[in-house]
């Protein structure tokens, strides 16, 4: 419960700061994917073995402010279905810190983002029991995301997104390990001024 009043915590005081951005304030997006056996190491290397369970998320977030337009620092929530070899629903909220500037952003404009916050499952997940041994419905969430603008098409973008549970060396419930999904979504983003 204390990870949870620290999140929330965390939400309201970065929602104290908004400040009137140029970008769009509000975005929702639909991702999907499967599961995977890896670690989160295995991804660097591209070596990924996918689980037979699938998922889809769908994502309400708002933009809260951007830092020297390198940083913007947004907060989403999720709703996950996950079917297969598990089968159950999962709640997601976190805060999103996502880099702006890269070199062929004048070409593509693209972003990187990384999302930190908590997980609730409806039931244990089968792919945690059967990795680690141990799980629990609480866990760390963790995001990676890579998004670019669809061009000529304002608001829309495309992006892949790492998709962890953990229990954060054994920080959550004695868990010491987790789970890992690959996606793929498509996001609208609208609003500011």
């Amino acid at each position: 419960m204390t990870r949870i009043i620290v999140v929330l915590a965390m939400v309201l005081a970065l929602g104290g700061q908004c400040l009137a951005a140029d970008e769009n304030d509000w975005f929702v997006s639909v991702y999907g994917g499967k599961a995977t056996k890896n670690s989160i190491d295995d991804f660097l290397s591209g070596d990924v073995n996918f689980e037979d369970s699938k998922f889809l998320a769908v994502v309400l977030g708002k933009h809260l402010t951007t830092y020297k337009d390198l940083i913007a620092i947004e907060v989403e929530g999720q709703a996950v279905k996950h079917w297969g070899f598990q089968d159950h629903y999962e709640v997601n909220g976190d805060v999103v810190f996502r880099w702006l500037p890269f070199p062929w952003d004048d070409f593509l404009d693209t972003s990187f983002a990384v999302g930190e916050g908590l997980s609730y499952a409806t039931q244990n997940p089968e792919i945690e029991k059967e990795k680690n041994g141990k799980t629990s419905k609480l866990l760390n969430y963790l995001a990676f995301e890579l998004a670019v603008e669809v061009p000529g098409a304002p608001g829309w973008s495309l992006f892949t997104r790492l998709h962890h549970r953990s229990g954060v060396f054994g920080l959550f419930n004695g868990v010491s390990g987790g789970s890992n999904a690959l996606g793929a979504g498509v996001k609208y983003s609208w609003g500011g001024d």
